[in-house]
């Protein structure tokens, strides 16, 4: 299945990232994690609008009260639109060198962040990275934070959630894992490999579809889609205009659109001047269709 791929906004993200529907607002938002922004725009790309963020904004999902709960380079906060920024929780105060990276609101109404080596500059350029020292913690809404992974992630990447199962992903490795999860505190066990060694790009954000299924963003070069059952088999891969496409989510008033955001981080000039389009907002046609997020603070039943 080829998909029908268009550019939506080109809105020349740095490193955009996990996009959500939000279906309160009838709005897409977003985050450009090195443009220290939040981006917000309609389903047809109208209405663009940016609000500044005070650090490197890594994730946003959607929030009970209205609002949204924001990773920032370390900190967790919530936040509203036009508001100012409340910080509430730190996964790890002992581990500076570090910073947070994946941020998806589970089932269990709990944020789930991963974290990774810090491998950005404090102006937003490249810092090259030598360890994996990532892991995965659940944030709860009174503050409350779990490490339930060890802390062995190159980039964490992908949460998606199957089964009592979670799948997710190390960029570094090019692997997309499945995790037994406790019940009540979300630790992890039972690591099993889903697919490794994909010949296209490595993996970053993803989406589940209302049939269960994963579209699962390539990053670095692999310019597509690739979409998979819970269980790892390759059902198509879907080819995008854009090279590093990051995160995507399923939007619009019938949820039957997949919109991806992309990045143009580390590429030169030259790179940019032939292929202008990195860093688009990107919408595909891809004949599935997705279910509402999960809101912070909000437990769907099992």
């Amino acid at each position: 299945m080829d998909g029908d791929a268009k550019i939506l906004l080109a809105v020349e993200n740095t490193v955009g990232e996990s996009i959500i529907w939000d279906h309160r607002r009838n709005q897409l938002f977003w985050v450009d994690i090195v443009g220290r922004a939040i981006h917000a725009c309609d389903p047809d790309g109208a209405r663009h609008r940016t609000w500044p963020a005070p650090d490197f904004v890594t994730s946003i999902g959607l929030a009970a009260d209205g609002g949204f709960v924001v990773g920032l380079s370390r900190d967790i906060a919530r936040w509203h639109p036009d508001l100012a920024f409340a910080l509430f929780a730190r996964p790890e105060p002992d581990k500076p060198d570090n910073r947070l990276n994946e941020g998806v609101v589970g089932p269990d109404g709990a944020f789930w962040v991963g974290t990774m080596q810090n491998n950005l500059n404090r102006d937003g350029s490249p810092r090259d990275l030598t360890a994996s020292t990532g892991a995965l913690y659940r944030v709860t809404a009174d503050g409350g934070v779990t490490r339930i992974s060890e802390p062995s992630f190159g980039i964490t990447n992908t949460l998606i959630w199957s089964n009592g199962r979670l799948i997710t992903a190390d960029t570094l490795t090019n692997c997309i894992y499945s995790f037994a999860c406790a019940p009540g505190t979300g630790v992890l066990s039972d690591r099993q490999i889903l697919l490794e060694d994909h010949p296209r790009g490595l993996p970053d954000g993803s989406a589940q579809d209302a049939d269960g299924n994963i579209w699962n963003c390539r990053v670095v070069g692999g310019a597509s889609l690739l979409h998979m059952t819970p269980a790892g088999t390759v059902l198509s891969e879907v080819d995008l205009p854009v090279t590093w496409p990051t995160s995507c989510a399923f939007g619009g008033p019938g949820l039957d659109r997949l919109f991806v955001t992309s990045a143009r981080f580390t590429m030169g000039p030259d790179a940019l001047r032939d292929r202008p389009a990195e860093g688009a907002l990107v919408a595909v046609d891809v004949g599935a269709k997705g279910c509402l997020a999960h809101q912070f603070g909000v437990s769907v039943p099992a």
